[in-house]
């Protein structure tokens, strides 16, 4: 019997390492076709920067449990080791905040024994590059020294390169639309911007933030109603990063301090450049935002403006940044400078920040599998996700826990962290300087 024909829609993190795990598992690869409007690694992707953090810390025990797997391939694994830089991770925790602690004793429980208190009145003399960073209002530190960065864009493109050589189909073209089967039983395939049609007896949308802008349609035609639309399970939602170009005299002090990672707890984060990579990117987990739009049947959707670059951040974005981070963190590189280029990374956000992997559960989408869900911390896990999305595929349970947590929520909530509904800052209102900050900060995983 002939292995089932598969199209991803989406080269990112989960269609990447999906495309992947296929190549592995299938006698004829070339029956996978992953399909993206730009070439790998695809630049508007949340899976492509600079850098991105690799880390083990969660005070959920399922994501570090999935950690702990990944960054073994992190470490090993042929086509991305060269790619990570392993620098640790230091994070302070504010006053008031256990999730330090919630995440240290996770750790110890799986037998990870290798975090290190760190006293706060002797950052500097550690690492002698955090000079001036304002500890006001934070508690508490510590060091984990297995973790680190990894050069996304590269390593993207090396597992997507890897399944290429497999067999795996890749093209580059913009999705139009998902075309519905005649038989009203599922999704023949897709028709994309310049008239071709791609079918596949499978189909995994793997969109991120663009995944309702796709669905929608399709929602549309079928008269699902609001509660059981993709916009209840996900929500395109935008962060903004900031990028301080290092001269070779700052990156040598940066080294020679072996910096790592630092987390400014609920605030954001600050990722190390190297002479490769030689931007000091900062990352704003204080705020972040979406942008809403009306359809033509009048539903509302979130998803990135297809008319402004992702390089095109309101002003009152980039002084929330340098107020709440750039100015407080490592601030002697920093100091009297301005970015040299900003970045708004779209992500696909779930209510609980876990992932959406899944079989559609409408009767007539039922060859329609979701792989989205990203929620801004799933980028380690690049080298193992599509590993359980290949399990969905061939029907195979990933275990209760993981079946449960990845299933489609008839239920989903939108909530905050102190538990109202949820209220999102709109980007068309950030333009002003005086901006509320979002109910949703940081992971909450």
């Amino acid at each position: 019997m002939a292995e089932p024909t598969i199209l991803i829609i989406g080269a990112g993190t989960f269609g990447t390492s999906t495309a992947y795990h296929l190549s592995q598992r299938y006698k004829d690869p070339s029956r996978v076709t992953t399909i993206d409007r730009a070439p790998s690694p695809p630049e508007p992707s949340a899976a492509i920067d600079t850098n991105r953090i690799i880390r083990t810390d969660y005070a959920n025990p399922l994501y570090c449990d999935l950690a702990c797997e990944a960054i073994h391939d992190w470490f090993w694994k042929l086509e991305l080791g060269e790619y990570f830089h392993k620098v640790g991770w230091l994070m302070l925790d504010e006053v008031g905040s256990d999730r330090a602690d919630k995440i240290r004793t996770t750790l110890e429980s799986r037998g990870s024994t290798q975090t290190q208190d760190v006293d706060l009145d002797g950052l500097v003399k550690r690492w002698e590059c955090l000079e001036g960073t304002q500890t006001k209002g934070f508690e508490k530190a510590y060091f984990n020294p297995e973790a680190g960065w990894c050069e996304a864009a590269a390593a993207t493109k090396s597992i997507m390169d890897a399944a290429v050589k497999r067999g795996v189909q890749r093209v580059t073209a913009s999705v139009k639309e998902l075309l519905l089967d005649e038989s009203g039983k599922g999704v023949r395939g897709i028709r994309t911007d310049d008239g071709k049609e791609f079918v596949a007896d499978k189909v995994i949308l793997a969109a991120g933030a663009w995944t309702s802008s796709l669905l929608s349609p399709i929602e549309d035609q079928l008269n699902i109603g609001e509660a059981d639309r993709i916009e209840r399970q996900v929500r395109a939602t935008g962060a903004v990063s900031a990028y301080y170009k290092m001269s070779d005299a700052e990156i040598n002090r940066i080294e020679t301090s072996r910096m790592p990672v630092s987390v400014y707890g609920q605030v954001g984060e600050v990722v190390p450049p190297s002479h490769k990579l030689p931007y000091l990117r900062y990352c704003n987990g204080q705020g972040t935002f979406t942008n809403t739009v009306s359809t033509k049947s009048g539903a509302k959707i979130s998803v990135p403006p297809s008319d402004q670059s992702q390089y095109a951040v309101p002003e009152g974005l980039k002084q929330e940044t340098e107020e709440a981070i750039t100015s407080k963190l490592m601030p002697s590189f920093t100091k009297a400078k301005r970015p040299d280029y900003w970045r708004i990374c779209w992500d696909a956000v779930t209510p609980t920040d876990d992932w959406l992997m899944c079989k559609h559960p409408h009767p007539s989408l039922s060859n329609l599998f979701l792989a989205v869900g990203g929620s801004f911390h799933s980028y380690k896990f690049l080298p193992i996700a599509g590993k359980f999305m290949s399990n969905i595929l061939e029907d195979k349970s990933n275990g209760v826990e993981k079946d449960k947590t990845w299933r489609w929520k008839e239920d989903a909530v939108w909530k905050n962290h102190q538990g109202n509904s949820a209220l999102s800052r709109e980007l068309r209102d950030l333009d002003s300087r005086t901006m509320g900050v979002s109910a949703r900060t940081h992971s909450k995983l």
